[in-house]
């Protein structure tokens, strides 16, 4: 799609300088544009490039002052904020690309389901009975949304996306390709023979709003109950949530966590990737936990870890200073103990 400067400033609130009718058609980093893109400058340090880049269009701050001649191409649109203002151009630019209306052949969509406005279900997609989808719902190509589940206005279900039944998935959310919603929790139950019996798992997973979920994540569904994620909590990549698990608003939790079924997480936590959490276990507020930690006991609001297992993570940044300098330490152990021997032999 093409936009003039008109258009941009229009929407950015800001002030054309040069030609209003001027089109641009992609975005582009103001050392690397090229005619026809849109770039900006906010940091000082790329000030140079805007001297001799040849995108067609910039976003300054108003307040931006040229010490020399600028290219006789480029119109400036100055604004408030050029990073602020270009990071909502982004996220426009980001909308339009999901754009989709309408439900693609060859897909299945239950009579049974009931939908919104300006619903988009991509090609080899499957939408079981009675379910719900919001306006403005995105589903692309390639996935399954199971009988009895609902989705809000405004979420994107992204290609092969696995949707179990039953599943409440909010308004405003992301869930990337290759995640799986509701699959069974891991639930067996050992026989006396050394054998496992499955517990049936017939709880759900309920997704508040706002919630992203990263490609080939898993978050299983209850035994009974609901495992629930809530607002505003973001999922990387390979992230494996268990069943019953309760984690809070405005998380963010990094690749290939695992957090274990019933654990219960705070708000405004920071996981890092790889960190294992066990289950039954309770995770205050405001936690940090840093990467490749292993969590097996209760933490407090506030509190920083790092380690397996965990510790705080003062204490941890200590140990290992002397676990590094360890050695450097066995070595002045061996002088000492050598000198010692000398000492206790001279007095014998």
């Amino acid at each position: 799609m093409q936009f003039t400067a008109e258009q941009i400033a229009d929407l950015l609130e800001g002030e054309v300088d040069g030609d209003p009718q001027v089109l641009v058609n992609d975005l582009a980093k103001i050392e690397e544009a090229r005619s026809g893109t849109l770039t900006f400058l906010a940091n000082a340090r790329y000030t140079e490039f805007i001297y001799t880049t040849k995108a067609t269009i910039a976003i300054v701050n108003k307040d931006f002052a040229p010490a020399r001649a600028l290219p006789r191409t480029l119109t400036l649109i100055r604004v408030a904020d050029a990073r602020m203002a270009f990071t909502h151009l982004l996220e426009r630019n980001h909308e339009l690309q999901y754009e989709k209306k309408g439900f693609e052949q060859p897909s299945y969509v239950s009579p049974k389901a009931r939908f919104g406005k300006d619903v988009y279900i991509g090609a080899f997609s499957y939408v079981g009975d009675n379910v719900q989808l919001g306006d403005g719902v995105k589903i692309f190509p390639n996935c399954y949304i199971g009988d009895n589940s609902t989705i809000g206005k405004g979420t994107r279900i992204h290609a092969g996306v696995k949707i179990y039944h039953q599943s409440q998935i909010g308004e405003h959310c992301v869930i990337h390709s290759g995640a799986v919603i509701g699959a069974d929790g891991f639930g067996f139950v050992p026989r006396a023979d050394g054998s496992y019996e499955k517990m049936p798992q017939v709880g759900h997973v309920i997704l508040e709003d706002h919630v992203e979920i990263g490609a080939n994540s898993t978050v299983d569904r209850a035994t009974i109950g609901y495992t629930i994620i809530r607002s505003g909590t973001k999922l990387d990549n390979l992230v494996q949530v268990g069943h019953n698990a309760d984690i809070g608003r405005h998380n963010v939790v990094v690749s290939q966590a695992g957090i274990a079924g019933s654990t219960k997480i705070g708000n405004h936590c920071q996981i890092g990737g790889q960190v294992g959490i066990s289950g039954h276990l309770v995770i205050g507020d405001r936690v940090l936990i840093a990467a490749q930690s292993g969590i097996g006991s209760n933490l407090a609001d506030g509190e920083k870890v790092q380690g397996s297992p965990a510790y705080k993570k003062s204490l941890y940044d200590r140990s290992y200073v002397v676990y590094r300098n360890l050695p450097a330490l066995q070595k002045r152990i061996d002088a000492l103990e050598k000198e010692l021997a000398a000492l206790r032999k001279g007095k014998s």
